[in-house]
């Protein structure tokens, strides 16, 4: 049935679900930067969905320098929630600022229906984490923000992501992530680690805490498989950016063969059909729907 027809899930009820398939491991989290591409993953028969800050800044046309507002997220998370009744991971950067600014915007997804959010220990203005130029903040501050998290919205998972690895190295990666578990965090993002033997030291240096590994392309991290990495014991494996980047591609490639042809005729066993697209929003629900109260009379 289409979305909009359907009972609302409960961020209550999402963030459960977030937090049972954590539990359970072996989950490949897709990233989403909109409501269709959500729906398109919900479709292949993922369960749990992640917006990520550099996806949605670049569908803005804007690079990931921290330059997001919490209304802006909020919007696109709880449209993306909606359109597709799935947990929603949300990255939230540095917290939008400091530790009220945090509590905010946390407090915003909540009330959007975000199931999760990661939150990162970099100072603003934050850098991509596969990039130099990075700055950490104090680790206490980040503790900081983590208990206050944790204390005011306990329902909410919250995922500390930690970018020490470039500038403190492995070890004052895992010295951080111990912090963070301490405050109160429900599962930890070593973010930018270099092989699978940094995943698996990484791993062994927290044992039965919930891991996750990000595996976008093009950065410091080789590109592993998502086996590879729960063979070793992380529970969650995140693509953040990748149906973006093949969107992307996609239409870079449609809109010059547009402009070299004038013609569509020769993309059209690539596109999806009407009927296709009509299928995954659920138009005939619509339809339906609006048939049957017409049908009801005044």
């Amino acid at each position: 049935m289409a979305w909009l027809l359907e009972p609302f899930a409960e961020q209550a009820q999402l963030a459960e679900r977030f937090r049972a398939a954590m539990r359970a491991g072996g989950l490949v989290i897709p990233g989403a930067h909109d409501p269709l591409a959500g729906l398109l993953a919900k479709q292949a028969g993922f369960s749990v969905l992640y917006l990520s800050g550099a996806a949605f800044s670049a569908s803005l046309g804007l690079p990931d320098v921290g330059m997001l507002t919490p209304e802006e997220v909020a919007r696109r998370a709880a449209a993306i929630v909606a359109a597709t009744q799935l947990p929603l991971l949300v990255d939230i950067d540095t917290g939008f600022g400091e530790l009220f600014n945090t509590v905010r915007a946390a407090r915003e997804l909540v009330r959007a229906g975000v199931a999760a959010v990661q939150l990162e220990d970099q100072e603003m203005p934050k850098r991509c984490g596969h990039l130099e130029g990075k700055r950490l903040l104090p680790a206490e501050a980040m503790v900081q923000k983590v208990r206050a998290l944790k204390r005011l919205l306990p329902q909410l998972v919250l995922i500390a992501r930690t970018d020490a690895r470039a500038i403190e190295g492995l070890e004052g990666a895992v010295e951080r992530a111990r912090q963070y578990v301490a405050a109160g965090a429900d599962a930890i993002f070593p973010e930018a680690l270099h092989s699978l033997e940094e995943f698996r030291a990484f791993r062994q240096a927290l044992p039965g805490i919930p891991l996750l590994a990000n595996l976008t392309e093009f950065g410091k991290t080789p590109p592993l498989r998502a086996e590879e990495l729960f063979a070793v014991g992380y529970e969650m494996v995140l693509f953040p950016v990748s149906a973006l980047r093949v969107a992307a591609r996609a239409m870079q490639e449609f809109y010059e063969h547009l402009r070299r042809s004038g013609s569509t005729q020769e993309y059209l066993p690539r596109m999806q059909s009407r009927a296709e697209l009509y299928a995954l929003i659920g138009y005939a629900d619509y339809e339906q729907f609006d048939r049957a109260i017409a049908g009801q009379g005044t």
